[in-house]
C-alpha cells in the first residue's frame, strides 16, 4: 500500500473547520482507493505569531519540506492587521511560498450547471465556463527590490528574470496540452519594459508546444473580456500581481468564492489551498462552505500524489453533491433541496466519494 505524508496547516479562523472536512473526504477516497495518508499538524499565520511571535515558524518550514504535499486552510484576521508587516499572518504566507518554491499557482474557474443562477452574470455568458488560471508566484512586484517608504514617498518594484517566466511558461503549456490547447498570457507590454520581456520569453517558449495556440491581451482587456465573454479563456498565463486579481475576478463567475481551489507547486512540494480567506466572522459557527477545500485536496491528489482515479472520485462526489440540491448557508438561495452545515457537507460528499463506481 502506497503511503503519503501531508503537512496540514489549518491557520486561522474557519481554517480548522474546513480541513476537517478535507481530511474526513481525502480518508475515504483513500480507503476505497488502497493508499494511506499520514497528517502533519503544522504552524501557520496568527495563530502561529500567538504562539510562537513567528507567523511563520522555521520548524513548519522544515517539516513541510520533508511532506509529499501541503494542505492549507486559510490565514488572517483583523486581531493581527495592527503588527509590522513582518509580522503579519500574510507576510508568512509570502515567506511560506517563497521558501518552497511554489512559482506557479494555479486557480480553476469552473461554473457547475447547478449553480449557474448564482452568478450575478447572465446563464448564457457563464454556461460551460472552464478556465484555469496560471499565476506567477514568487516573482514579480510583491517580491522585487528595492521597495520601502520614505517619508511621502513609497514605492515597489516590479522584476522578472527570463528563467522566471520561461518556467511559469512552461507549466502553462503543459496544462493547456492537457485541456484545450489554448493560452491566452496576460500583460501589460504596451507600457511596462517588464511585461515586454514577458511577451518575448512567453513567444520563444510557445515555439516548443506547437499544437498550442498561444494569444497576448492586455490586463486590462483581458479584465473586461472576463465579464463580457469568459468562455474564450482556456489557460490564462499570467504574473504575479496581475494573476492576484484577476484570478479573484474569475473566480466569481462561479457565484461564490467557497467553490474554487488552488494549488501552488514548484518543482518538489505543492500547497493546496481555497482561493477564500479566513473569514473570522463566521468561524465556529458550522456554516463556512468547505467544498474549496475539498476540491483543493482532489487536486492535491491529482498533481501531487498522481492519485488520479481518487482525485476523479472526489470531483465526482462535489458534482453529484451539489446536482442533489444539498447546499451550505452562501448557496441557500440557489435551488437548495436541504440547507448543510460544514460538517454535514462533508459527510455527503465523503458518502458520494465512496459510493463511485
Amino acid at each position: 500500500m502506497k503511503s503519503y505524508n501531508i503537512a496540514v496547516i489549518k491557520g486561522d479562523g474557519i481554517g480548522s473547520e474546513i480541513i476537517a472536512e478535507a481530511i474526513k473526504v481525502l480518508d475515504a477516497v483513500a480507503s476505497v482507493e488502497g493508499f494511506a495518508l499520514h497528517y502533519d499538524d503544522l504552524l501557520m499565520g496568527g495563530i502561529a505569531y500567538d504562539i510562537t511571535g513567528d507567523p511563520l515558524p522555521q520548524e513548519t518550514i522544515n517539516r513541510a519540506k520533508n511532506s509529499d504535499a501541503v494542505l492549507f486552510g486559510a490565514i488572517g484576521g483583523e486581531k493581527w492587521d495592527t503588527l509590522e508587516r513582518s509580522k503579519r499572518p500574510e507576510s508568512g504566507l509570502l515567506r511560506f511560498r517563497k521558501e518552497l518554491g511554489v512559482f506557479a499557482n494555479l486557480r480553476p474557474a469552473v461554473v457547475y450547471d447547478e449553480l449557474i443562477n448564482a452568478s450575478s452574470l447572465k446563464p448564457q455568458i457563464i454556461k460551460g465556463v472552464d478556465i484555469m488560471v496560471v499565476r506567477e508566484l514568487i516573482g514579480g512586484i510583491y517580491f522585487g527590490e528595492p521597495r520601502g517608504r520614505e517619508g511621502d514617498r513609497a514605492y515597489n518594484t516590479m522584476v522578472y528574470t527570463v528563467a522566471e517566466i520561461e518556467r511559469i511558461a512552461h507549466k502553462a503549456f503543459k496544462i493547456a496540452m492537457q485541456r484545450d490547447k489554448r493560452v491566452c498570457s496576460i500583460d501589460k507590454a504596451n507600457v511596462l519594459d517588464v511585461s515586454q520581456l514577458w511577451r518575448d520569453t512567453v513567444d520563444e517558449i510557445s515555439k516548443e508546444y506547437p499544437e498550442v495556440t498561444l494569444t497576448h491581451m492586455y490586463v486590462d482587456n483581458a479584465a473586461m473580456q472576463l465579464i463580457r465573454n469568459p468562455k474564450q479563456f482556456d489557460v490564462m498565463l499570467t504574473g504575479n500581481i496581475f494573476g492576484d486579481i484577476l484570478s479573484d475576478e474569475a473566480s466569481m463567475l462561479s457565484g461564490s468564492i467557497g467553490l474554487l481551489p488552488s494549488a501552488s507547486i514548484g518543482s518538489k512540494i505543492g500547497v493546496y489551498e481555497p482561493i477564500h480567506g479566513s473569514a473570522p466572522d463566521i468561524a465556529g459557527q458550522g456554516i463556512a462552505n468547505p467544498i474549496a477545500t475539498i476540491s483543493s485536496a482532489s487536486m492535491m491528489l491529482r498533481y501531487a500524489l498522481g492519485q488520479t482515479s481518487a482525485a476523479d472520485r472526489i470531483d465526482s462526489a462535489i458534482a453529484q453533491t451539489l446536482k442533489d440540491g444539498y447546499r451550505t448557508q452562501d448557496l441557500a438561495e440557489f435551488d437548495a433541496k436541504e440547507i448543510c452545515s460544514t460538517s454535514e457537507i462533508g459527510s455527503i460528499i465523503a458518502n458520494y466519494t465512496v459510493k463511485k463506481s
